[in-house]
């Protein structure tokens, strides 16, 4: 037993310590919000020791470390996220076969990865870089810099630590995701590793690592990149920090009574990408299986003049584009574009009003085209839950 407790020890440690730094926090309000962030605890603890447990730099393993139960990150309701770790000095071949979804996407993260900083060239690009065969099929190598690379090859380059993969849907019922593996060529004959009592422990020393790196980092980043911004607004559209090269953001955070709505009007844009989804200020997504706290271009409904207007509120304003706040009177705003051919301007920026939940009627120039009953809201839902079902199924 005292070789046991000595193994798991760091974990353990690392746990008590990120329990103590959410039951801190400055923003809880409510059992509910105490409750959240101890269901984020239990998912981030998920997350690490899968990470910690599949970590093989020889024979890497293609994952999902972000996902509806491990959430971190303002993890986005309509994207897949895998990734697999990398070194800069090794030769990774990824295969695939590309689905209907709307988006795929590669990016290669650095040990020293600043979200500040927007990845360009190699480090991030989606697959219009690519060379796809009529049945879907693709294959890239990611490697050191050649002086003749073939065709499909992308440089790690220095500190390469990771190489993520996001596939975005916009009709979850409709689209269908693809196929993909990665495999190390240069590592490729050697041995799978056996498992000892060291390893073992390594393993709970570094989960008790990424747990700690995971809980800070994401603790505050809505104090970097939100919660100075003026309430109830939204940033003008901007390159995602850290992101693609063609992927937009806009960003903010709310504060409604119980009795406000805010409504958000944006146009419906050209890129193939555009949704909109609420945050907790843990900095995760809301529930979006059983409710509607995220809407994308193809799940909203369109007024006549080409907008989308949402109405964010915490009680059912009987409209199809009602974004629920699930009853947090603070949380995040957040915006994204991805594959735009062209910046994303102020022409295309969402604009925000708040206004007493009773005005909504009033402040809707197509409310009766807006208006949805009972019946109708619940078969949404419905399809919100079908859909989510048959992506991780799929």
């Amino acid at each position: 037993m005292a070789v046991s407790d000595a193994v798991t020890a760091p974990l353990t440690e690392a746990i008590a310590n990120a329990e103590k730094l959410i039951a801190a926090a400055d923003f809880i309000t409510s059992d509910a919000d105490l409750a959240e962030g101890y269901d984020y605890l239990a998912g981030s603890i998920a997350a690490v020791l899968q990470q910690a447990r599949t970590h093989d730099k020889v024979h890497p393993v293609l994952h999902t470390s972000t996902g509806p139960y491990t959430k971190m990150g303002l993890d986005n309701p309509d994207t897949l996220y895998y990734h697999a770790d990398v070194t800069e000095e090794g030769t990774y071949r990824v295969r695939g076969v590309r689905g209907s979804t709307v988006d795929l996407s590669f990016q290669v993260l650095r040990g020293d990865y600043t979200p500040s900083e927007v990845p360009g060239g190699d480090d991030a690009f989606d697959d219009r870089r690519l060379t796809i065969g009529p049945d879907g099929a693709y294959e890239l190598t990611f490697g050191p810099p050649l002086a003749d690379p073939p065709e499909n090859y992308f440089v790690l380059g220095d500190g390469a630590s990771m190489l993520a993969i996001r596939e975005v849907y916009g009709d979850w019922l409709a689209e269908r995701k693809g196929t993909v593996t990665v495999e190390r060529l240069d590592t490729r004959d050697a041995p799978g590793r056996e498992l000892d009592s060291a390893r073992a422990a390594r393993q709970y020393q570094t989960a008790a690592k990424l747990l700690t790196s995971r809980i800070q980092t994401w603790f505050n980043f809505p104090k970097w990149f939100y919660l100075d911004e003026p309430v109830n607004t939204l940033t003008a559209p901007r390159q995602t920090p850290g992101g693609l090269s063609t992927q937009y953001s806009s960003v903010g955070h709310f504060d409604l009574a119980p009795e406000q709505a805010m409504i958000v009007t944006v146009p419906v844009s050209d890129s193939p990408y555009q949704g909109f989804q609420l945050g907790s200020l843990w900095y995760i997504s809301l529930d979006y299986v059983h409710h509607q706290t995220s809407l994308n271009s193809v799940q909203a409904q369109h007024d006549p003049d080409g907008m989308i207007r949402m109405v964010i509120a915490h009680t059912d304003p009987g409209i199809a584009n009602w974004v629920e706040t699930t009853g947090r009177r603070r949380g995040i705003l957040q915006f994204r574009w991805q594959r735009a051919e062209e910046p994303i301007g102020a022409a295309e920026a969402p604009a925000c009003e708040v206004v007493d939940l009773a005005q909504v009627p009033d402040r809707l120039p197509y409310y009766r085209h807006n208006r949805i009953d009972a019946d109708g809201w619940n078969e949404r839902i419905t399809a919100r839950r079908r859909g989510f079902a048959e992506r991780m199924l799929g």
